[in-house]
């Protein structure tokens, strides 16, 4: 059976985006500060960077792929450029239909208009024998926690407080978690997480 992950940044106080999310910060009022760990220590951390995109799919929620509401705009990619960081099937939720989007480097975004367990079907069957990452944000991995369907969850902690925005955990219960790893650099700690259904 494939192995289902999700990596995602969180602040001390629990955050994974800022307040005032909008075009121009899209993580929100001090959100970059939570992935700084990825542009300044990028050595420190080459295996949890290589892990997070160690997938064969991934899912990921409409706002994670760009800060459209309504309707698509035809010209939106996502807000990686020509060449995203994922090199496979990306399955977008969305309820608005849109034909695929294919981008350079093996990345293609499909848009599924029918559900979390639609996406995850269709991710596991293009990930063939590979595991499926869900990519975030928070209200998709708050929903693939609370049905059971998320395997192995990778929080990259960093050391700032946000004091407001997008909470992970918020409703989320009775989630029993065992600690498989951590490792730690100056801008992150790398919590490893297996979660026992």
């Amino acid at each position: 059976m494939t192995t289902v992950t999700c990596d995602i940044g969180i602040s001390l106080d629990g955050f994974v985006a800022g307040p005032n999310q909008s075009l121009e910060d899209p993580l929100g009022k001090g959100g970059e500060l939570l992935h700084r760990w990825m542009f300044e220590e990028p050595d420190e951390n080459a295996d949890a960077i290589a892990a997070i995109v160690d997938a064969g799919a991934f899912v990921m929620g409409r706002n994670m792929f760009g800060p459209i509401r309504g309707e698509w705009v035809d010209d939106w990619t996502g807000w990686w450029g020509a060449d995203p960081p994922y090199h496979a099937p990306v399955f977008v939720l969305t309820n608005h239909p849109r034909p695929p989007v294919e981008m350079q480097g093996g990345t293609t975004f499909y848009f599924v208009t029918d559900g979390i367990d639609s996406a995850l079907e269709q991710a596991r069957v293009a990930a063939g024998p590979r595991n499926v990452a869900v990519a975030g944000g928070a209200d998709t991995v708050r929903q693939y926690l609370k049905a059971g369907q998320i395997d192995v969850l990778r929080l990259h902690l960093a050391p700032i407080l946000l004091g407001a925005g997008e909470r992970l955990f918020d409703g989320v219960s009775d989630l029993a978690l065992e600690q498989v790893a951590v490792s730690s650099s100056e801008l992150v700690t790398h919590l490893t997480y297996r979660i026992v259904h």
